[in-house]
């Protein structure tokens, strides 16, 4: 095979574009020259034979071994060139398509930005650099407005080999997608500070999100919802105006279990540990509160907290998920504060509502009129 000296810029070339070693582009070649001989002038050489083919990475001459002999034919290159050329770009294809999967695969449940560039039969295909990203309408959120050239933000959640190639599948309506939103707009949950413990979501509607602190100074709750409630805002405006409830987590599960009905205000706490239920009292006007519409306050309370929750009030009660309220011979009871608390801030809560029940006295003895 003739010298080429343009032969080592050439496979660097090749390498830099596709992003792949230098070393696989040279095997590749190798290979690709020993089907060439096998197909042109192989006969009926059978399997067992050992045929190889030594590439000189500085020349670019190749030579054709057969059980270790030199059998390299007259114009062998320009031969088998046609037929090398179709194996090669099917090795760096392959080589290009393994590297995309290991790339992307160790992205998966980090969010990444796109571009929407195919929408059809509800599939949502967007452009991720080197890779496409799939949408199915299972990941989509009904709140959302997909778009052509729209830059959208979404979550890698699997990579998979397609017959068409690499195929990364994403998500908005993943609850690790508003987890991962926090990360980057909380800098105490990228440190670790700060903790997301649990998190629930119905997507387009209303997330839960439990956190802890491993620093007493900080304020979990706080620390998410940011200065004047920039952090929370900047979520909520990349998932459309979809609520999010922001609850601290506490080892106490009382207590846990009544911050996670917030905005509802819970009196007491009965937990039965058999069947992993608890029966929560809050007064009659706050009932609906802590249900929430068709239920869902109680259904996400359920998901974060792993309990059966069942709600009771004056009026009666209401099953989150459970079939049956506690049993009395085998519960727990807790009482969260005589008046009741959100379970988010119980002291502040509790003090504020104690200023409030001085002042409406001190007004009642202002108006009772003076004895004679």
């Amino acid at each position: 095979m003739a010298v080429t000296t343009e032969f080592n810029a050439a496979v660097n070339q090749v390498a830099a574009e596709r992003g792949i070693p230098v070393e696989v582009v040279l095997e590749s070649i190798e290979m690709a020259l020993v089907m060439a001989y096998k197909k042109d002038f192989g006969g009926d050489l059978s399997e067992e034979v050992e045929v190889t083919a030594k590439l000189d990475p500085a020349t670019g001459e190749a030579k054709v071994f057969k059980e270790g002999k030199d059998v390299t034919p007259a114009g062998f290159g320009r031969i088998a060139a046609q037929t090398a050329k179709q194996v090669i770009l099917q090795k760096i294809r392959e080589t290009e398509k393994d590297a995309i999967i290991e790339e992307y695969s160790q992205m998966v449940g980090i969010i990444v930005t796109g571009i929407i560039f195919r929408i059809e039969n509800d599939l949502v295909v967007l452009d991720l650099g080197k890779a496409h990203g799939v949408l199915l309408p299972s990941e989509q959120v009904e709140t959302d407005d997909y778009r052509p050239n729209q830059r959208l933000k979404v979550l890698i959640k699997e990579v998979k080999d397609s017959g068409r190639g690499p195929e990364v599948l994403v998500s908005r309506a993943d609850p690790d997608f508003i987890a991962k939103l926090f990360e980057q707009e909380v800098p105490e949950i990228l440190s670790g500070v700060v903790k997301i413990e649990a998190i629930a979501r119905e997507p387009g509607s209303r997330t839960k999100m439990a956190v802890s602190s491993t620093d007493d100074r900080i304020d979990p709750v706080g620390s998410c919802v940011g200065q004047k409630g920039v952090r929370v805002q900047a979520v909520i405006q990349e998932i459309h105006g979809e609520k999010v409830d922001i609850v601290p987590f506490s080892d106490n599960e009382a207590k846990f279990i009544a911050a996670a009905l917030s905005p509802a205000k819970v009196t007491d706490v009965v937990l039965n540990r058999e069947d992993n239920t608890a029966l929560v009292t809050v007064p009659e006007d706050q009932q609906s509160l802590a249900i929430g519409k068709d239920g869902q306050n109680a259904r996400l309370a359920n998901k974060i907290t792993k309990w059966k929750i069942d709600i009771k009030g004056v009026a009666g009660s209401f099953s989150g998920d459970a079939d049956e309220s506690a049993k009395e011979n085998s519960s727990e009871k807790v009482s969260i504060g005589p008046k009741g608390s959100s379970g988010i801030w119980d002291d502040l809560i509790q003090k504020v509502r104690d200023e409030e029940i001085e002042a409406k006295a001190q007004e009642q003895v202002a108006e009772e009129p003076l004895e004679d």
